[in-house]
């Protein structure tokens, strides 16, 4: 920003050093609430789906015998809901576990535990109205919609920008790594809080690299308009009439319910002679469960019942949405609700590339994979607490005492323009087109504005 400026000659390390540090900082400026909130909102996340389960499908049952037939439990689950309609039923995480039922009624879709030995109802509730629902509400939207969505994507794309500033800044060029790595806790001072600053982004910016992309595959610009859109599984592919509405329609709300690289693709739909032997006989919900069950899908599955006359049954395992811990057993199953016939079957192998990695990914960033995988994540929010809080303490260390302006890095006129840094910048602006549309407001702020009003220019110095 157009602050104040060293107009004297300064080595080019100098000079480079000061440029970098003042990106990092004002980028950093915007990143470091959104960093918060979705680190902290994440924790929520990850811990409620550990120990209490997204509907309750935790909640335990004594195993009393062979389990009744899935009809039965749909039968007691819409009595429950006057008027209501059963969508979702979710099979058992084990024999010991509840059953759910996704029931829309008048004034609202409401998730059903059931007793699988018996059907007496377990619990009762709201759909989407929970601890986790709520968390992920905060941490894909803010609670705003798209204006949140978009807010995420900019600090997200921010946050390439200041991982890379970071590294540049703190690596240890001709030093130890580590002192870099593993410094001395010397607190009492402001390179103390400098070399901890260094060492928890060091350590963690591998792992926020995967976080950031991750999170940014799901935005609704740099996500859904670009990389998704190139990414998601063609329909075509498959030898049947398709429906006008996307895997999307499945979702609810902000929960994220199916498969990154599915998502944008055409549902099958029913009514044609199309598909392959599937089941043989009345296409009822218990012949879709035992379907399943023949079929060999791993852990806890998911049925999402036809709703309109060209619907399709689903059959649906994947990592993202809890049924188990292995992206690799992904699959995703459409029957045609009238012939019984399979219009498609989506696994894991028939995913692209970034779907793939998309579907590892996402596992991974919400902690399914197994106790390693929630501990490595728990450590690294609190890592992402720590690091804008160790920041703005060798901010506040650093700024004049009683000053009331911002204390930014000062600017530096002159000198040779630095091609490197620049092209950085520029290729991260072009990829990510909302970080690019930041980081150019940015430049026009520091270029024009703040030298054509001296007190926000002198407030942000």
């Amino acid at each position: 920003m157009q602050t104040t400026q060293h107009t004297g000659i300064r080595p080019v390390h100098e000079t480079r050093y000061l440029t970098v540090w003042r990106w990092h900082f004002y980028a950093a400026l915007y990143v470091i609430p959104f960093l918060v909130i979705l680190s902290l909102s994440g924790l929520v996340m990850m811990w409620t789906a550990a120990l209490t389960g997204m509907n309750g499908e935790r909640l335990a049952v004594v195993p009393a015998g062979a389990a009744i037939p899935v009809s039965a439990l749909e039968a007691a689950a819409t009595a429950a809901v006057p008027g209501g309609v059963a969508q979702t039923y979710l099979e058992p995480l084990g024999s010991d576990r509840v059953a759910l039922f996704r029931v829309a009624g008048p004034e609202g879709d409401r998730m059903i535990a059931l007793d699988p030995y018996t059907a007496a109802i377990i619990a009762d509730s709201p759909a989407d109205d929970g601890w986790y629902q709520f968390a992920s509400n905060i941490h894909g939207t803010l609670l705003i919609g798209t204006a949140g969505d978009r807010l995420i994507e900019i600090a997200a794309s921010l946050g390439l920008v200041v991982i890379a500033s970071g590294l540049w800044l703190h690596w240890p060029r001709g030093g130890s790594w580590r002192r870099a790595l593993a410094p001395a806790l010397r607190l009492s001072s402001r390179g103390g809080w400098k070399a901890l600053h260094g060492a928890i982004g060091l350590w963690s910016s591998a792992l926020a690299l995967v976080f950031l992309l991750t999170g940014l595959s799901w935005t609704g610009v740099w996500g859904e308009k670009i990389v998704q859109a190139w990414s998601t599984f063609p329909a075509e592919k498959w030898d049947a009439p398709l429906s006008d509405e996307t895997h999307a329609k499945m979702n609810h709300g902000a929960m994220k319910d199916v498969p990154w690289g599915l998502e944008q693709t055409k549902m099958p739909a029913s009514g044609s002679l199309a598909g392959t032997t599937g089941i043989e006989g009345p296409v009822t919900l218990d012949a879709v469960v035992a379907f399943a069950r023949e079929l060999g899908f791993d852990g806890r599955f998911q049925i999402a019942m036809p709703q309109e006359a060209t619907g399709v049954w689903t059959i649906s395992h994947d990592s993202m949405s809890k049924d188990g811990t292995d992206p690799r057993g992904d699959r995703t199953l459409h029957i045609d609700r009238y012939s019984g016939k399979v219009l498609a079957d989506i696994g894991f192998a028939q995913y692209s590339l970034p779907a793939k990695a998309m579907a590892a990914g996402v596992a991974f960033h919400e902690g399914d994979m197994g106790v390693w995988n929630l501990a490595l994540n728990t450590v690294f929010c609190l890592a992402m607490v720590a690091l804008p809080v160790s920041g703005v303490v060798m901010w506040w260390r650093r700024r004049p005492a009683r000053a009331t302006r911002l204390a930014a890095p000062p600017a530096v006129a002159g000198g040779a323009f630095w091609w490197g840094g620049a092209a950085m910048v520029i290729a991260l602006g072009l990829v990510f087109p909302l970080g690019g549309a930041a980081m150019l407001g940015i430049v026009l702020l520091d270029r024009m504005v703040l030298s054509l009003v001296p007190s926000l220019r002198e407030m942000l110095s």
